[in-house]
């Protein structure tokens, strides 16, 4: 049978806009001053430059990093007395949830109008790049803050008006135009590259300088997969601050592994949603690469996923989920759908994002434990992909310690035990069309 998915995009440009309508306005001419080529020649946009660091971060903060905060803060905050927000997102009304956790609540009407639809399937965690739908390239320049780059003389520097290499593909920040909180802005790895919404090595590593960078551990930046509420294919984190703990952050831990380089791997327990938490390792290419392996495997295994980077790039959590699949089964109630609350990475993390005034007056600890159980796999499936989580890391990790020998033998890597049996027990294959999906039961 068909079961229809309701879905809630969000705007984070002002240029996010029926693409149809706008090309046939210009008639060809783009004259917004945006970041593709007809654009792109000759622009100028400010640069910041950042260490490569070894080590994990220290819990002293530099100058640098202070200064990095300023800069950022400086720049959201140009543009919105710019005017380049769609709403005051200062004005909206926050709340802590009485209860042990310290969910957060937050009224934000303003997340919610004047929709798209979204623009690619829901149960499909990697799909292609499509230039024809909405993309980074497409903002206008204003909305960038800056460009993003490691140094090349191992200084921290902030040049305030840098010409864009279109051959080199520069990473940017750029404001999200419907902000959850103070500083909320999007970090987009080589963004002329266009790459889709899918974890890389090099690109989860960039997150975590970013984090360092900030130096602040009340900065964290998030991802979310496809089919776990991404709503723009164009690889991106996003980021803000949030002066308070999120709940999932005093989640108690147990500890369940340490990989030979040294990252400790633990899984969260009594939280609504499972997840893992990877922390330490001998180099922080050392933690970027077990974490980043991971979401690999879980992109590769179609198992939708969101990640949070907390504590200055020390602590990550990785929380595969299964709402939107729930959905499609029916197996949501009406009532947690009628909230429009797509739960992504805030969201699972304790920041409830609420966009009816109702539903924030109703608020309680019991309601956000209830939406948050629902995203969470259940202890069976979740079991399964822990375990090959590990095999995958593992695996990458002993590969690297081996590579020495078994250079020109890439084509013979065994495949891993139980790769692709990822949902078993669940009776049914979801096949998606552009508005529906569908499910073989």
């Amino acid at each position: 049978m068909m079961l229809r998915i309701k879905r809630v995009p969000t705007v984070v440009s002002n240029y996010q806009k029926d693409e149809g309508e706008d090309a046939a306005r210009r008639g060809g001419g783009c004259g917004r001053n945006c970041l593709q080529k007809c654009c792109i020649p000759g622009a100028k946009l400010p640069l910041y430059t950042f260490k490569r660091a070894e080590e994990i971060p220290g819990d002293n903060l530099g100058l640098t990093m202070v200064k990095s905060l300023y800069l950022l803060g400086f720049q959201w905050e140009d543009r919105m007395q710019r005017g380049l927000f769609r709403y005051d997102v200062t004005a909206c009304e926050t709340k802590v949830i009485p209860g042990r956790c310290g969910f957060m609540a937050q009224l934000n009407e303003g997340r919610h109008l004047k929709k798209r639809p979204t623009e690619f399937r829901v149960d499909k965690v990697l799909q292609p790049f499509d230039g024809n739908k909405f993309n980074f390239t497409k903002v206008g320049q204003e909305e960038v803050l800056f460009q993003f780059d490691a140094s090349e003389d191992g200084e921290v520097q902030f040049f305030p008006d840098a010409p864009v290499d279109a051959d080199s593909s520069p990473s940017v920040v750029a404001i999200n135009v419907s902000p959850i909180e103070y500083g909320h802005v999007l970090l987009i790895p080589r963004i002329l590259e266009c790459l889709p919404q899918r974890i890389d090595r090099e690109s989860f590593l960039l997150a975590l300088y970013m984090a360092i960078e900030a130096g602040n551990p009340y900065f964290r930046l998030g991802y979310n997969s496809l089919g776990a509420f991404a709503t723009i294919n164009h690889l991106h984190f996003q980021a803000y601050y949030l002066a308070v703990p999120f709940p999932i952050e005093k989640a108690p831990t147990r500890k369940v592994t340490t990989l030979g380089d040294g990252v400790k791997i633990s899984e969260l327990f009594d939280y609504p949603v499972r997840g893992l938490v990877f922390e330490g390792g001998n180099t922080l290419q050392d933690l970027s690469n077990a974490v980043s392996d991971a979401c690999i495997f879980l992109q590769d295994n179609n198992i939708p996923h969101n990640v949070l980077i907390a504590d200055c790039g020390k602590r990550i959590f990785l929380l595969p989920q299964c709402y939107a699949e729930k959905q499609a089964l029916g197996e949501v109630s009406s009532e947690l759908l009628d909230t429009q609350v797509n739960p992504a990475v805030w969201e699972i993390s304790g920041h409830m994002v609420l966009k009816r005034k109702k539903d924030y007056e109703e608020a309680s600890e019991e309601n956000a434990w209830r939406l948050l159980a629902e995203v969470s796999l259940s202890e069976e499936r979740f079991e399964e992909v822990k375990a090959l989580i590990f095999e995958a890391c593992s695996y990458t990790l002993s590969e690297k310690e081996d590579e020495h020998l078994t250079q020109g033998a890439g084509d013979d890597k065994p495949p891993l035990e139980g790769t692709g049996s990822i949902n078993k027990g669940r009776n049914c294959n979801m096949v998606s069309g552009t508005q529906e999906c569908l499910v073989l039961q």
